[in-house]
Formats: C-alpha cells, structure tokens, sequence
C-alpha cells in the first residue's frame, strides 16, 4: 500500500490528478471487492445487459445452460452471426469462461444463413440473460482442472472436440 501512495504521489508532482478512490469499473467490467474476505470480483453484468436489449432479447426466456446439445449445426446451414457472437466474445474473454465451448462451436459456422444456427445463438443470449450477473471472484484460492472430448462429435468433419474446465476453489 505504501508502494502505491508513493506512486500516487510521484504522479500528482507531474501531472494534474484527482484521486476519485477505489475503481468501479474497468473496460466495461465492474469491479467490486471484499476486503475483509480478501475477494476481487469482476464481472460485465451492465455490458451484457446492454447486448441483449441491441439484440432483442431482453425479455426472453432464461437458459440454464450456454448451448444446448439437441442443436445439429453444421456449416450448409449457418447464419451471419458474427455481430452477435463478437458482442458476447469480449465478455467471454474477459469475465466469462462459463461460455466460451458455445461461443467457440458457434463461430465456426459464421459464413453461411440457417435458422438452427441462430436459434442457437438466441439459447446462448437467454443463457447469458439469466446469468449475467456472474462475477469472476479472486482470493485465497485454489486452481483445479478437468479435461473431457466427444468422438467425432462435428457433424461436418467427424473431428472430436475437446474441452476443459478449470474450478477455484476456496481455501479453507
């Protein structure tokens, strides 16, 4: 603490500053903390909020899931869903691992038009609808992974798809 006072201190003698307090929010992230729990929360609540009313589905229905495995999507039938699916990538990158196998399935097919292709993408908006107030948390914690793939699960290709998960949990 004492490191950033003086840096603080070292800037204001150059430059005119205004010490507004701890940040709010960052490249649309809030930011919210718990000193006592030693916690860092980030989180894009107000930006996917504003994705989905440009999108129009504000009011739709929730998902529990981000993508669900009954979708046949292949690339004869995709739609022009690159605007909808670079809208949520950035939160995918930043805050929100929790989507990022839906986000990469369904940009696979950005090239071509097919209605399975954007009901798809609107299951992944509802998902992020009912869940966008998931935060990424930071503390006292413990990184943990799991690895799992489908055989020839691409209905274009028969390629596998692989995936990860990767859990903090809290120290006790």
């Amino acid at each position: 603490m004492r490191e950033i006072k003086n840096l603080k201190r070292r800037l204001s003698a150059v430059f005119e500053m205004k010490d507004l307090g701890p940040a709010k929010q960052i490249l649309r992230m809030k930011i919210s903390r718990d000193r006592y729990a030693g916690t860092l929360n980030l989180s894009h609540e107000f930006y996917i909020e504003k994705v989905l009313i440009r999108f129009r589905v504000n009011d739709a229905k929730l998902m529990t899931t981000p993508l669900s495995n009954h979708f046949q999507l292949s690339k004869e039938k995709s739609p022009k869903t690159a605007e909808e699916l670079g809208s949520v990538m950035y939160a995918m990158i930043c805050t929100r691992p929790d989507i990022t196998h839906a986000v990469g399935v369904l940009s696979r097919y950005m090239v071509n038009h097919g209605k399975e292709h954007w009901e798809a993408v609107k299951w992944l908006l509802r998902y992020l609808r009912g869940t966008y107030s998931t935060s990424l948390c930071f503390g006292k914690l413990t990184l943990q992974g799991l690895v799992d793939a489908d055989l020839g699960g691409d209905v274009d290709s028969s390629k596998s798809t692989s995936g990860y998960i990767y859990t903090i949990v809290e120290q006790q």
